[in-house]
């Protein structure tokens, strides 16, 4: 661990590589999916979705708005909306079992990243981090996060970043988190015990495991993977995996 100024980086080596920030969550077999919920997904469409959408242990009519194409072999079903498989509780089997471990895997990494003790930076902004650049670490608010301005994270390729967000977390109408540096959306967890919204035309960049509800508003758009524990609600969104 290497301290400078108030700021506190972990480095792990890969290879020649050091990398700054947390360990990596790991997501299992929830990372096989674009959006996995409890509670299902529902749509206006038209969206598009790039990755798989799995809804456990809710039923296929807690999908809605997809148009939803059942396979002959009763395991999947497609949509001309999705890039990638739909699948559910009611699905025949070996369906229901990978949507039950991939819940419980989902689970597992909300813990394990709620969890993480020791944070970098706590409450930063009082959760007001709009216009802010985020470098690699552990982050922790013991309350709401909102987004009101364009925010920057920024690192390499292989650092880490871990947002774990106490309330609810916000994302204004027309604004973006934007990566820098080579910081990848796959490396970057926000863990949010209250609903997460995505204002209109907003986008967001991050694996999100939330403890409720996960909303992109009209034109909304996220590089991530939406893990809920309810429900994911999208309006002409776009989602890639």
């Amino acid at each position: 661990m290497i301290s400078t100024s108030s700021t506190l980086y972990f480095l792990t080596v890969l290879g020649s590589v050091v990398a700054l920030g947390p360990a990596a969550v790991n997501l299992r077999t929830a990372a096989n999916y674009a959006i996995l919920t409890k509670a299902g997904v529902s749509n206006l469409p038209p969206s598009v979705i790039t990755g798989s959408i799995g809804v456990s242990p809710i039923a296929a009519t807690g999908i809605t708005g997809f148009s939803l194409i059942l396979d002959s072999t009763g395991t999947f079903s497609t949509s001309t909306q999705v890039n990638g498989k739909i699948t559910a509780a009611s699905y025949a089997p070996a369906t229901p079992a990978t949507l039950t471990a991939a819940i419980s895997d989902m689970a597992t990494a909300f813990t394990d990243a709620t969890g993480r003790l020791n944070p970098n930076f706590v409450n930063l902004a009082t959760g007001a981090i709009g216009g802010l650049i985020l470098t690699p670490g552990l982050y922790k608010w013991t309350s709401a996060v909102s987004i009101g301005s364009d925010i920057t994270i920024t690192g390499g390729a292989t650092d880490t970043w871990i947002f774990q967000v106490g309330g609810t977390l916000t994302l204004a109408a027309g604004h973006k988190v934007v990566l820098a540096g080579g910081a990848l959306a796959s490396n970057i967890v926000w863990v949010v015990t209250g609903a997460v919204s995505a204002g209109t035309g907003a986008h967001l960049e991050g694996v999100v495991l939330g403890k409720t509800s996960i909303t992109l508003a009209t034109g909304a758009s996220a590089n991530s993977r939406l893990l809920a524990q309810t429900s994911v609600s999208l309006s002409k969104a776009t989602v890639t995996n």
